[in-house]
């Protein structure tokens, strides 16, 4: 008789521990998937590569709208004095403001791969050369000129985002200026972005 009741009794027991274990799992499983960086919307980054190479203050905003697309602003401000330090051609912009839409790839909300479309106003000195030919000599004749214009164009990237929503945002771009006669034709972008997502 005790053995016959000893049976159901272990048989209760085992399905009563086990029926306790499983909200405890589903609840940790939970609480593991969710991180930060797959709920929050918000970006901030700074372009670190403009900064420490050219002493530029390139600063974007993000904002998320579905895990696959979000919307960009950035501001890019060229601090260098250009007749003390010798850039080159590596910017002939002074200040841009460029507004990007990105499309991600990767399967967690706007992380991996993305390709974007952009839309920039900039403004600088453009320097422009005239080649003229006269009695057998060529005259070179190097004009800088002031210019404002307005660029569209894409680019492509990869964004890597840790758990805690700290980011690092790896693109390049390029565009077309399309009003004025006294700026570059292509404007290009190769952005090294530190931030973090709230």
């Amino acid at each position: 008789m005790k053995k016959q009741l000893l049976f159901p009794l272990f048989l209760l027991a085992s399905f009563l521990s086990f029926s306790q274990e499983n909200p405890t799992k589903t609840e940790t499983t939970s609480s593991e998937e969710v991180y930060k960086r797959d709920i929050t919307k918000n970006e901030l980054s700074i372009g670190t590569l403009n900064l420490v190479a050219f002493g530029a203050l390139d600063i974007a905003y993000e904002r998320i709208m579905t895990p696959n697309s979000s919307w960009a602003v950035e501001a890019f401000v060229l601090a260098l004095d250009r007749k003390n330090e010798d850039i080159g051609d590596a910017f002939n912009k002074d200040f841009s403001l460029t507004g990007k839409y990105k499309h991600f790839f990767g399967d967690r909300s706007a992380w991996g791969f993305y390709v974007n479309g952009l839309a920039m106003i900039s403004a600088g000195k453009f320097r422009s050369t005239e080649e003229t030919f006269v009695n057998g000599q060529f005259f070179y004749n190097t004009e800088e000129k002031d210019y404002t214009d307005f660029a569209l164009g894409f680019g492509l990237g990869g964004k890597f985002v840790s758990k805690q929503g700290f980011f690092l945002d790896l693109s390049t771009g390029i565009g077309r200026n399309l009003f004025s006669d006294d700026s570059p034709v292509v404007v290009g972008q190769f952005n090294v972005n530190l931030g973090f997502r709230f």
